[in-house]
């Protein structure tokens, strides 16, 4: 998920300054064919490029409408996919048509002709990820998300078709939406299995370098004093797997920022998960979510 903020305080809704409890997550489709995310986003930040109309939504009533949601998913100036976040996610606002913006967080996919298959698989992807990740974020679960026809039908939201008129052309509906939701929100790694009565902790430069070892240790604590005496050593089980690096070690690599990276892209391929991403910006002394190009990181190891 490549996730940036650029809040629209120039927006009626944000200016009503109405929080709500998020339970639950209403995904929309802008219904036109502009999947530029500067057409509802802006001013330009020198990533969404510039809108020749002005007509973004962050202005009082964008085209005389009470409308906001909470982000938005479209291309960038430069083609890659990105999520915006438009309003603080647990604002109130404007776009069901009904009790939804009571309860529901909301984000727009930028539409394109409806057809370009690889287009839409990658909004698709990014729009799985951004609920996951707000599943996460309030304790919420795939049960919790629906899009807005779906609200129709269930009372809370005005009468629009979205996201059904365009998801089956490509061979998915919510439900297969939600299932892949699920799969993030359980791929959790499960906790090593205890170690045994037999259990050994060696001591050594890497696991390929027998040579190096210092020692084996039954107790886990001896086998991590053992490293910290030694600069450049590390603690691994039975299985060749690193369970501890050295005080003296260094707990990180280095990685140089390259374009279309986010905090999240990053972590999900260093670390594993995109949810990871806290770790790097903590690491690393950051305050916001923006990264560039050239930019050197510590990653964890």
């Amino acid at each position: 998920m490549n996730l940036r903020k650029l809040i629209f305080t120039n927006n009626a809704c944000y200016k009503a300054g109405r929080t709500i409890t998020p339970k639950g997550i209403m995904v929309h489709s802008t219904g036109a064919n502009n999947p530029w995310l500067r057409r509802y986003v802006g001013p330009d930040d020198g990533l969404l490029g510039k809108n020749q109309y002005n007509n973004h939504w962050n202005q009082d009533r964008p085209d005389g409408r009470q409308v906001c949601v909470h982000g938005f998913i479209g291309k960038l100036a430069d083609g890659s996919i990105a999520t915006y976040q438009t309003l603080p996610w647990n604002h109130r606002g404007w776009h069901a048509g009904g009790t939804a913006n009571d309860t529901h967080i909301s984000f727009e996919i930028c539409e394109d002709n409806l057809t370009d298959a690889v287009y839409f698989n990658k909004i698709y992807n990014e729009a799985v990820e951004l609920c996951a990740y707000l599943c996460k974020l309030y304790g919420l679960n795939e049960t919790n998300i629906i899009c807005h026809s779906e609200g129709y039908r269930q009372g809370i939201a005005s009468n629009h078709a979205d996201v059904m008129h365009w998801f089956p052309r490509h061979g998915k509906n919510m439900d297969m939406f939600r299932t892949d939701v699920k799969k993030l929100l359980v791929d959790v790694k499960p906790d090593p299995a205890p170690p045994t009565e037999d259990t050994l902790y060696r001591v050594r430069k890497s696991w390929d370098d027998p040579k190096s070892q210092k020692g084996a240790f039954r107790v886990l604590d001896n086998a991590k004093r053992c490293a910290d005496e030694n600069p450049g050593y590390s603690v691994f089980d039975s299985t060749g797997a690193k369970v501890y690096s050295g005080k003296n070690g260094a707990a990180y690599e280095i990685y140089t920022v390259v374009k279309g990276d986010s905090l999240w892209r990053i972590a999900s391929a260093k670390l594993g998960s995109g949810f990871r991403y806290p770790e790097i910006k903590m690491l690393n002394g950051l305050t916001s979510d923006t990264i560039f190009p050239g930019q050197k990181l510590k990653i964890p190891k």
